[in-house]
């Protein structure tokens, strides 16, 4: 399931590109996720705050507007269908741009084609991936509250993880990034990760203290990580606490 929730977060990837002004970070492409509704969301599309997101508990895209919410069943619906359906919401919200389903990056999947069709293969598999979306929503909110640090949390579409991405005040100038990434080729598993930079450079994590929770990289990828099966909210709030005062000392 996690296929097709990253390849349907591309429509709403894809809104930014065709409705908002491109920011040179990309981020007019990136979501935002409500640990509430169990939805990531775009950015407002126009004047009026219109949206669309990405329901993880119903399998659904819906476009909200400010007096009502109109949802698409994506179990059994073809790519085709689904750039019809956002294009008839955009015309109906009074947005001039036209939809493109036109990404500028490229995905670990085949190209989609139009009768591409999305299909709901195991209700369970979904509702634990939505319970992750939601453990890392609250323990990166909880973790930038008790560290006082100022940063979006923000899905990318591209690579699918959320993060957030903060200086830290103190005198080592270094900057914090933290997150929840999906499997990929370091770990077959969603996984938390923290790590450091003074500048552009990852900061070094030999000789760091050891973790209770998670290791510490130190190749690639110079950081921590912490694997998600098995873990609570105070396990990764733990990790996460751990690793950033070992940065700081």
């Amino acid at each position: 399931m996690t296929t097709q929730m990253h390849l349907a977060a591309q429509y709403l990837a894809a809104a930014g590109i065709s409705f908002l002004e491109k920011k040179d970070d990309d981020s007019h492409t990136n979501l935002g996720f409500s640990a509430e509704e169990g939805s990531m969301f775009t950015h407002p599309l126009n004047s009026e705050g219109d949206s669309l997101s990405l329901s993880y508990q119903n399998f659904s895209l819906d476009w909200n507007s400010n007096i009502s919410k109109t949802s698409l069943k994506l179990d059994g619906t073809t790519h085709d269908e689904i750039v019809q359906w956002i294009t008839q919401k955009a015309v109906e919200a009074n947005i001039k741009q036209p939809f493109k389903y036109d990404l500028h990056y490229e995905l670990p999947y085949p190209t989609i084609t139009n009768d591409f069709t999305f299909k709901l293969t195991n209700v369970s598999k979904l509702r634990e991936l939505t319970g992750f979306r939601v453990l890392a929503q609250l323990t990166l909110e909880t973790f930038l509250e008790n560290q006082q640090l100022q940063s979006d949390i923000r899905i990318w579409p591209h690579h699918f993880d959320i993060g957030a991405f903060a200086s830290l005040k103190d005198k080592t100038g270094f900057a914090i990034g933290i997150g929840l990434a999906i499997p990929d080729t370091m770990i077959d598993d969603y996984y938390f990760y923290i790590s450091a930079y003074k500048g552009h450079d990852g900061v070094n994590t030999l000789g760091l203290k050891t973790l209770t929770h998670g290791e510490w990289r130190n190749d690639c990828f110079k950081g921590a990580i912490l694997p998600i099966t098995g873990v609570d909210e105070i396990t990764v709030s733990t990790f996460f606490d751990e690793a950033i005062n070992a940065f700081k000392k």
